[in-house]
Order: structure tokens, then C-alpha cells, then sequence
């Protein structure tokens, strides 16, 4: 039959499909446009084979099915959380098969008869299981789970993870088709089609399923457990990505600039039962509808390539393309853009904001409203800043309008690590030079690194050769240089000839500086306690916090008591985790002959514990003083966090790339119910930190959390290993 295609459309306001012939329009006609404002937003689409129907996974969990001709929307299922994924039709068009999920974070697979929409659980809900795929005979449904549980202990900390527990997976669809892995019947190879297994008269295959004991066929490819994704369909196998594990941060890498670790496209012959790789550096890859070609964006390009073998240089020019997007030239109205701008992301915050009536704030009353000033916009930043005025209305956290952007092309200022002045004599001085970070790569300190030898006193002299200008100072003379060895003169504090140093100054000294400034108020907890208390700071709520707060832990945990600070804490989503660290509570010691007694559990306080925190504490920065209070850890002192813990997922851009966020979480807390959001978590003790403190050098904040832990300290004394009987 003919072959059609489909997208969705906002022309009308709400989406809708249109539906055109994959050869083109004829003169003069337009797209067949269906089902405008029924189908919520569309976050999911598949054309069935034979181009009778397009199934749709709408925002609101709904799996719809519309019928091209007559334009008839079918509910086949919804999801009571969140939107399902991975729409996939069998290839004779009478089945449809999706993810479905869960309670978070679990999935499963279920199958719908697309001419009755009875629906089948095709895997339990017990894992993972995502990325539905037919293989081209219609005999088996291939998919990804993560169903491999073989933990891999923590070389830090005692604990165990699942680093790599996913695996594909596929379910033989009628009960006397055997698995492609195991013995085949009568020796037949596995591409010989059954006798009653024929394709029907146009050479699709029929896909035949027996629903009852589907979830007892399912097998895994012989393959090991990594991480995959995008498991798609294609002829005579399936292909999938497959991911590196590496760290959140970059910081296993050889070097900082070493570039990370490649993703392979990867294909499984199921005639050969073999895996090829077809493709390194594989960003993300459609298969045709044939199953014979696969688009494939790889390395900033977009190529054409062979499905069932990988392309080579000298492969001729019909099996191995690369798409020339320079060619490629787009003519923008910006006015009329701004406006679908405007008005669709007024649309994604009416569909996924916390609460459906918007908080009570009449969310169409305020688009009209400001929807004059759409015609008074001379920039995209004008755009912008309209966007955050509609979204404060809402008067709710979170709710973002970052535009498309980042550091452009030109060369970054150096910087040497250092705190350097001019002094009375006309010369620039070191007066303090950071201390490196050894266990964080992007924390090196540039004056301190071997054979460099620049000491706190001396003169920066000349840079690369040039004088540094007694006025302006060396900092002109380091730009463009971040990066890149170059050589300071420097002339010794104590007098003598100048030397050379090669130094490679840095882009960015926040690290460095964090740390220091981390170091140095452990060292004034430990003094002001006499030795008493260990100190740890959480920057955040994510991957950095998660690797600072273990950076410490295992050393201050082990003194009397232990002072959490949490100010400046941008948040994230690991609140849980740090809770969890600081609720351990002793309950055993273990004594092994020969060596120091270690508190069972690991790792926990021994004695209290006090946090600080201020109001640049936000988001899951204050979840966290919530949790400390909630669970009785310890007190609270500084002052109300931000109080902005209706949460986000970053989903949504508009058409041209303009990040919008929609407070689309809530989050209830015991004792506080949902009074979080906008107004804070209050300390159990206020401390102030004016600016007459910051300005002498005085803390405050952290001087009352020193008093109060060791006034309880004073009649609750730290917990300690028996002796021996």
C-alpha cells in the first residue's frame, strides 16, 4: 500500500497529527490535519506499517490510537505514572506495544490487539523493562530491562552497586517458535520461516502472539549486562547503544582534556548470533522502515549507513551516505516565532504545573495579558525576560527560562591560582597561594605544581617575556592563556636573580577555591572544639555534593561530633543519600586484634550532630534541613533556607532551543506539610551573618554550631568501643 508519514502540529493552537504521502503532496494540496485539541501534548509517536494509523503517548499518560481516514481517536490505555514510551507497531500493523510505567522507577511491557484494544501485560511489573522493538518476521518482540542484578563493591565506601544491569531481552511471541538462542528444530537454521508462519500476500509477515504464558518466554540475548539503550529493529537482527560507564564528573578521566569514552552502535545478527559493531561515537540512530538503513547522528554528522554491516570509507555512495547540513538553510520571522514561542510554552506549563488549576491564578487571563508585548520585542532577550515575568505569576519555584547558549569560541583568561596584589614598591606580589586539591582534577593549583617553585612574597616580574605593568598587573597579560603552558618571570621575595617557570594557568578557580575555603573552615572547627569535632560542607545535592561529602566523611565522622554545613547548597536530588549517611546511629563495634575498634555501622556519627545552613540553601538544599529536623539528627542553626522544593525535570525546549522549566513535582514534608515552597525551613537556632561579620573574618553561623555541639556533648558524651572483656 502506500506509504505515509506523520508529525504533530501546534498551527491550531493545541497539537495535532498531520498525515501526508511519503512521496510528496500533490500540487496544491496540504496535509491531512486530524485530532487537533484531543490529544493533549504529544511526547510520543509511531506510524503504524501499512499507514492506517498513528498511535500517540500523550502528557498525561493517555495512549491513543487515530485512524487516518476517518480521523477516530481510541483510548487504549493510560498510566496513572506519568507517560508511557517506546510506541511500537508489529509489522503487519495488529499489534502495538509499549513501556508502561510504574511506581518509580519501574516499567513494564504491554501489548494491545490494535482492531479490539484489549490490552496484555506482556512483562510483570518488576524492573525496568523499556525500548520495545518487533523484529522484522513478526515473531518476537526484543526489548531492554534492567533485570542483571551483579553488584560491583565501592572502592570508597562500604557499599554495592548495580553499575551496569542492563540487559536485552526477548519474549517469542507464539508458544511453538522457538527462542532464536537455543537448539532449533530439526537442525533448520533460525531465519527459515515455519510452514505456518507465512507472510501474507503483499510478503508481510503475520505476527502471531499467544497471550497466555507470554512472560515465561521471555530470554535474554547472549550477550553481558552494560548499559544499553534505543534497542531498535532492523533486518535480520536488532541494533541497540551501547554506553560507557564513566563517572558524572569527568574525573576518572587519564587527563581533564581527555575526551570521554565513546557509545557504540552495536547490532545482534539473530542468524549468526553475533554481535557487530557497526559504529563508534554513536549519539543517536532511526532505523528505516525496511529495517535495511539507519540514520545516524555521530560526531556532529549526520550519515546514512548500512544496517546489517559497518560501512566503510570505500563503501559506494547508495549504502553509505553523509548528509551535508550545511547546505541546509532555515528563514526565521523572529516575530512570529517569538509568539509560538509565547504561546507554547504557555501550553507545556497548563499541562504539566503542579497543581491543574494553576494555583488559582487565572493562567489564560495572565497569557492574554501579557501577550501585547509580544509586539513591542526587539531581541530574543526581550523574550526571555517576558517569559520569567509570565512564569512569576505562578508565584512558584522553579519555573526557569534559560536560553540556548554557552562559552563561544574565544580563548579564556588565565588564571594562576593565587591571590596576588600590587604592592608599595609598584611590584605585583604572591601573597597566598592555593593549596591543590589532589583527589579533584579541575582543583590543580598552577603556582604550586612540581618544578614551579613560586613562593608566597615573590614577584611576577613578566609574563611570556612581556613586563607586567605596575598599574594593570599580570592578569593582562593572561588572557587567552587558560590552558596553555606559558612562562612567568618571577623575582624572589628575599632578593637574587629572577627565575623562569613554565606554569599552565586555569579557566576557572572556583574549585580551587572551594576547597581551600572547604580546608579552612575545617581547620577552624577543629581548633575552636580543641579537637573535638570534624566538619564536612555539601555544596549541592548532586553528583559534586555526593563526591565532597565523601571526600571528609570517613575522617570527621570519627571524632565526638560532627558539624554539617549545608550553606550556599544549590540542591538536586541526592538529599535522601546524605540523610541516610547522617541517621546511621551505633549500635555495635567491631574489635579486631591488632587494630582500632570500628562502630557498627560504618561511617556513623558518633556523637551529635549539628548542621548549618542559610538562605542560599534551596531546592533539595532544603528538603535536607527538613529531613535533619524531621528525623531527629540534630538541630538547625543559621537562618530560613530559600524555600523552593516543587521540582523539575528539564524536559521541554522551544523551537529554538530556549530551556522552560514548570514546577511540576510537589513535595509534602512531615512537619511541614507543604508550606516549604515559599517560605523556607525555619533554624532551630537564627543566626544572622551580617556583613560586618563577612567583612572581619568573623562566622557566626559556624561558631553557634561549634557551641551547641559541644554543650551537648557535655551531657550526652560521643559513643565509644568497650573494651575487651
Amino acid at each position: 500500500g502506500e506509504e505515509w508519514v506523520v508529525w504533530v502540529t501546534d498551527a491550531e493552537g493545541d497539537d495535532a497529527l498531520e498525515f501526508a504521502p511519503a512521496t510528496g503532496l500533490a500540487p496544491g494540496a496540504t496535509p491531512r490535519r486530524i485530532a487537533a485539541g484531543r490529544l493533549g501534548r504529544v511526547v510520543g509517536l509511531a506510524m503504524a506499517p501499512d499507514g492506517s494509523r498513528a498511535a500517540v503517548a500523550s502528557h498525561d499518560g493517555r495512549v491513543l490510537l487515530v485512524e487516518r481516514e476517518t480521523g477516530e481517536v481510541r483510548e487504549v490505555d493510560r498510566s496513572e505514572d506519568g507517560d508511557v514510551s517506546g510506541l511500537v507497531f508489529s509489522p503487519d500493523s495488529s499489534w502495538l506495544a509499549w513501556s508502561h510505567p510504574g511506581p518509580r522507577p519501574l516499567s513494564q511491557l504491554k501489548l494491545a490487539n490494535t482492531t479490539d484494544l484489549s490490552v496484555t501485560e506482556a512483562t510483570p511489573l518488576r524492573f525496568q523493562d523499556y525500548a520495545p522493538a518487533f523484529t522484522l518476521d513478526g515473531k518476537h518482540l526484543a526489548f531492554l530491562s534492567t533485570r542483571s542484578f551483579d553488584p560491583v563493591y565501592d572502592e570508597h565506601v562500604f557499599d554495592l552497586a548495580f553499575v551496569e544491569g542492563v540487559r536485552p531481552y526477548l519474549i517469542t511471541l507464539a508458544a511453538t517458535t522457538p527462542s532464536p538462542f537455543g537448539p532449533q528444530r530439526h537442525g533448520r537454521p533460525f531465519e527459515t520461516p515455519d510452514r505456518d508462519e507465512t507472510p501474507d500476500s503483499e510478503g508481510t509477515p503475520t505476527t502471531r502472539i499467544d497471550l497466555d504464558g507470554l512472560a515465561d518466554r521471555i530470554v535474554p540475548f547472549p550477550v553481558e549486562a552494560a548499559r544499553y539503550t534505543n534497542l531498535r529493529a532492523a533486518k535480520d537482527g536488532v541494533l541497540w547503544l551501547r554506553h560507557p560507564v564513566r563517572g558524572v564528573l569527568g574525573a576518572s578521566r587519564a587527563t581533564p582534556d581527555d575526551p570521554d569514552p565513546k557509545t557504540d552502535l552495536e547490532r545482534y545478527d539473530l542468524a549468526q548470533q553475533r554481535i557487530e559493531h557497526l559504529a563508534v561515537d554513536a549519539d543517536h540512530f532511526e532505523v528505516s522502515g525496511d529495517g535495511k538503513r539507519v540514520l545516524l547522528w555521530t560526531d556532529g554528522r549526520l550519515k546514512v549507513v548500512p544496517s546489517d554491516r559497518r560501512a566503510s570509507g570505500d563503501d559506494d555512495s547508495d549504502t553509505n551516505i553523509t548528509v551535508d547540513l550545511d547546505r541546509v538553510r532555515q528563514f526565521v520571522d523572529p516575530a512570529v516565532e517569538w509568539r509560538q514561542m509565547f504561546d507554547e510554552n504557555g501550553r507545556i506549563m497548563r499541562d504539566n504545573f503542579w497543581r491543574p488549576d494553576m494555583n488559582g491564578v487565572d493562567w489564560d487571563g495572565v497569557l492574554d495579558r501579557y501577550r501585547p508585548v509580544l509586539d513591542r520585542l526587539a531581541t530574543h532577550d526581550d523574550l526571555v525576560d517576558l517569559l520569567w515575568e509570565v512564569h512569576g505569576e505562578l508565584g512558584t519555584s522553579h519555573a526557569y527560562v534559560i536560553p540556548r547558549g554557552g562559552y563561544g569560541d574565544g580563548a579564556r583568561q588565565g588564571l594562576l591560582g593565587a591571590d596576588i596584589s600590587r604592592h608599595e614598591d609598584g611590584s605585583w606580589r604572591v601573597d597566598r597561594i592555593l593549596p591543590a586539591e589532589t583527589s579533584d582534577p579541575d582543583a590543580r593549583s598552577p603556582l604550586a605544581a612540581p618544578g614551579v617553585a613560586v613562593r608566597v612574597g615573590d614577584a611576577i616580574v613578566a609574563v611570556a617575556g612581556q613586563a607586567v605593568d605596575p598599574v594593570t598587573g599580570p592578569a593582562p597579560l593572561l588572557v587567552g592563556t587558560a590552558g596553555k603552558p606559558v612562562e612567568l618571570t618571577v623575582s624572589p621575595a628575599g632578593g637574587g636573580e629572577p627565575r623562569h617557570a613554565v606554569v599552565v594557568p586555569l579557566a576557572d578557580e572556583e574549585p580551587l577555591r572551594y576547597h581551600a575555603w572547604v580546608a579552612d573552615r575545617r581547620a577552624y572547627v577543629l581548633e575552636k572544639s580543641g579537637g573535638r569535632l570534624g566538619y564536612v560542607h555539601v555544596p549541592d545535592m548532586q553528583a559534586p555534593g555526593w563526591a565532597q561529602i565523601h571526600r571528609d566523611l570517613r575522617v570527621e565522622v570519627l571524632r565526638e561530633g560532627l558539624v554539617v554545613d549545608v550553606r550556599e547548597n544549590r540542591g538536586g536530588h541526592t538529599s535522601q543519600l546524605v540523610v541516610e549517611k547522617l541517621a546511621r546511629r551505633i549500635v555495635g563495634w567491631d574489635l579486631p586484634r591488632g587494630m582500632r575498634a570500628e562502630s557498627y555501622p560504618r561511617d556513623a556519627p558518633r556523637g551529635p550532630v549539628v548542621a548549618v545552613a542559610n538562605e542560599f540553601s534551596g531546592s533539595d538544599g532544603d528538603i535536607v534541613n527538613a529531613a535533619i529536623r524531621a528525623l531527629g539528627i540534630g538541630p538547625v542553626v543559621g537562618t530560613r533556607t530559600w524555600g523552593g522544593v516543587i521540582g523539575i525535570d528539564s524536559r521541554y525546549r522551544l523551537v529554538d532551543g530556549t530551556l522552560v522549566t514548570q514546577p511540576k513535582y510537589a513535595f509534602w514534608l512531615e512537619g511541614y506539610g507543604w508550606d516549604v515552597e515559599n517560605h523556607g525551613v525555619d533554624p532551630d537556632v537564627e543566626v544572622v551573618q551580617r556583613p560586618q561579620d563577612h567583612a572581619a573574618g568573623r562566622d557566626v553561623q559556624l561558631d553557634e554550631a561549634v557551641r551547641l555541639a559541644l554543650e551537648t556533648l557535655e551531657s550526652t558524651p560521643a559513643k565509644a568501643p568497650p573494651t575487651l572483656p
